[in-house]
């Protein structure tokens, strides 16, 4: 066997086995891993152990490949019940917002850092994207109303795609290429988006219909074949010059929220190629960079950032969401939220594949960006929510588990925390009325476990698990809402648990 291929697999392996352990330490140090595997990425480079690493090229292709997963997993494991509601914004986000906050950041751009035109509008482009690892790993840690998570997770998952287009035409154009006239490009991005989303659910609806049908002969095959449909659908997209990265996350939207043989190891298999995904991903990206450069990156990069986070964002949150009456608290986590990690470092090699001139300034300045606004965004987010007021009094988390008989019952295992100020407190379980195919199996209190019975009351700061039939999980959430708001007599005092624009 080749030495090299071999001492590869090694050093894979062991990357792959510190980053593991690197997220159990960002988890209690309450840092992104995003951080800490760039970090690693540096160390393993021209600074570090001194691995020399400098094809842009390898890394944009690598990147999208790794955006695919990532999307595919965002996509599997999004509710459809939170997406319906929060498509409007979502969508505005991912297309109105882009817009505005490249022309304002390119513009502020010009005037503070004396950049020309087309070197600001294409850093601008770069930056525009939130990205979707991020803000997934973010945000379902936290207790927010579901809306707003849910537009901000779309929103993660559809920008990729124009961004890239914008990415794409601008380097084109500054290396020299004829991309025609500014309409035809928007016309261009318009097309690709609606032809993409069309792949995307075509491919999403008639391959559950296939994995419903045809009974495959392993139960390992259904992850297998779940995850190559999202890739085929980035594929047919593709190949048809439409948006890839449109039509992974909804055919992965679609898939899973699909009545599918072994959904629950499906998606555990997707979070885990997603995860192995981003640690590949970041560590690339921390080897493409030079440590000795990017001092000089600080100052524009703190320059810009500052105007696209206190300036940029804010406007283009406001201008999208306010023909969706959201209230402004929620609008300003909307915009603090918009998290930037991989997406604008993988999208500023694009430059660099074509050897647009700075292409190598633009992206220290993205990188030092990514990681100043990470540490001070990522950590932030928690303390953010609970000064807006806007954290959901309960809100039911889905715990993924890999096991056959909830398949098998159509069944969901879901972890409810009762917070302080909840009227839960102080209920007993029957008094909960919850459906009869619903019930809390397991209380953690004070870090003490225990089985509850019909004399179990609820207490402040109590992590219930409760298992429902999935037509029913609806049913049980609205009435751990009502008591959650009105007591134990919610329904003699009218409250029916409907979801409210604060949920």
């Amino acid at each position: 066997m080749n030495p090299n291929v071999t001492v590869a697999l090694a050093v894979g392996s062991i990357v792959v086995l510190v980053a593991a352990v690197a997220l159990r330490l960002a988890d209690r140090l309450g840092l992104p891993s995003l951080l800490l595997y760039l970090a690693l990425g540096v160390g393993l480079g021209e600074s570090g152990v001194g691995v020399d690493f400098d094809n842009a090229e390898l890394t944009r292709t690598l990147g999208v490949a790794a955006l695919v997963v990532i999307l595919a997993e965002g996509g599997l494991t999004t509710r459809w019940n939170d997406v319906r509601r929060a498509i409007g914004p979502g969508l505005t986000l991912a297309t109105v917002g882009v817009a505005v906050s490249v022309g304002v950041t390119a513009a502020l751009t010009v005037g503070l850092l004396d950049y020309s035109w087309g070197t600001a509008l294409l850093l601008a482009a770069v930056l525009s994207s939130t990205d979707a690892a991020a803000v997934f790993a973010a945000l379902r840690r936290l207790p927010l109303p579901r809306r707003i998570a849910a537009a901000i997770e779309a929103e993660s998952g559809l920008n990729d795609a124009p961004a890239i287009l914008l990415v794409t035409a601008l380097a084109e154009h500054l290396s020299g290429r004829d991309t025609g006239a500014w309409w035809l490009v928007g016309v261009e991005v318009v097309l690709e988006l609606s032809g993409g989303a069309a792949v995307g659910l075509a491919i999403g609806f008639g391959g559950a219909e296939l994995l419903r049908r045809v009974a495959l002969p392993l139960a390992g095959f259904y992850p297998l074949a779940m995850l190559a449909l999202c890739v085929l659908a980035f594929s047919t997209a593709s190949l048809a010059h439409t948006s890839g990265f449109v039509a992974v996350y909804l055919c992965g939207l679609v898939l899973g929220n699909a009545a599918l043989p072994h959904r629950s190891a499906s998606i555990g298999f997707a979070e885990g190629m997603a995860s192995l995904a981003q640690i590949g991903l970041f560590v690339l990206l921390g080897l493409l960079v030079s440590p000795p450069r990017l001092l000089g990156a600080v100052l524009p990069a703190l320059v810009v950032g500052g105007v696209l986070l206190l300036v940029a964002r804010p406007l283009s949150v406001v201008l999208s969401l306010v023909w969706f009456r959201i209230p402004w608290p929620q609008q300003a986590f909307v915009s603090w939220a918009g998290l930037r990690g991989a997406v604008p470092i993988v999208l500023a090699t694009f430059p660099l594949s074509a050897e647009v001139a700075g292409a190598r300034r633009l992206f220290d300045t993205v990188f030092v960006l990514v990681v100043v606004f990470t540490l001070v965004q990522g950590s932030s987010l928690p303390w953010v929510a609970r000064r807006l007021g806007i954290a959901a009094p309960v809100t039911p988390r889905d715990v993924e588990v890999e096991s056959a008989p909830l398949d098998a019952l159509d069944a969901d295992l879901m972890q409810v925390t009762v917070p302080a100020g909840s009227r839960l407190h102080g209920v007993y379980l029957p008094e909960l009325r919850l459906p009869e195919d619903a019930a809390v199996m397991l209380i953690v209190r004070d870090g003490h476990s225990f089985v509850p019975d019909e004399n179990t009351r609820l207490m402040r700061g109590d992590q219930a698990l409760l298992v429902s039939a999935r037509r029913s999980r609806s049913e049980a959430e609205r009435r751990l809402r009502a008591v959650s708001r009105a007591g134990r007599l919610a329904a003699w005092r009218g409250e029916g648990g409907a979801v409210t624009e604060a949920d």
